[in-house]
């Protein structure tokens, strides 16, 4: 379970970082910046955050909510025409930016999941499967999770029959199936192979 061993090294106010979404084949690449105080968050909160991959959805919906109360969040995406544009690597660490900028205050040092880092205004460090290791990036591994699912979700209501709303965008036989029968929306990766090849 992850813990605040990499939040108590780094010292001062730390930020752990996620982004979910860089596999689909539509929808905007989400990530999520999240600053815990150890002292002020609930212990039965803490031994539940987890690595959003992990938890079931509706485990993650709770804890989605406790967290908006005992942490400061911050959310940033890249759009389709972004990841089309500049790729998703690039996209990711613009996403990332973008989540940092929206915290309400600056964090001294930033915890990122991976091993790239992202062009911050603070010190970064990166850790590899870091959602499983310390709670400021499982935490925000759920806020990214969460949102991008009801972003998913909502487009689903728009465009029905690429099945959305369970596969949010990665390429399963239903996504696949729906392409067949409706073709290419607007919200879909025309970079990727699999949409690429369709728009020949």
């Amino acid at each position: 379970m992850p813990d605040f061993a990499f939040e108590e090294a780094a010292g001062g106010r730390v930020a752990g970082i996620d982004e979910v979404g860089r596999g689909p084949w539509a929808g905007p690449v989400v990530a999520a910046a999240a600053i815990l105080d150890p002292a002020k968050l609930p212990s039965d909160l803490a031994a539940r955050v987890d690595d959003s991959k992990k938890l079931s959805r509706p485990i993650r919906e709770m804890l989605f909510e406790a967290l908006q109360q005992h942490a400061l969040l911050g959310v940033g995406m890249a759009s389709v025409s972004e990841i089309d544009a500049n790729n998703i690597l690039a996209a990711t660490m613009l996403a990332m930016r973008r989540a940092v900028e929206a915290l309400p205050i600056e964090p001294d040092i930033a915890l990122v999941d991976g091993n790239r880092a992202p062009d911050l205004p603070c010190p970064v460090q990166t850790i590899i499967r870091g959602d499983g290791l310390s709670l400021s990036i499982a935490a925000a591994s759920i806020i990214a999770k969460v949102t991008r699912d009801r972003i998913m979700t909502n487009l689903a209501k728009k465009h029905p029959g690429y099945g959305w709303e369970r596969n949010v965008g990665y390429g399963t036989k239903a996504h696949k199936d729906g392409l067949d029968r409706c073709g290419v929306t607007i919200h879909h990766r025309r970079s990727f192979k699999p949409i690429a090849s369709r728009l020949k």
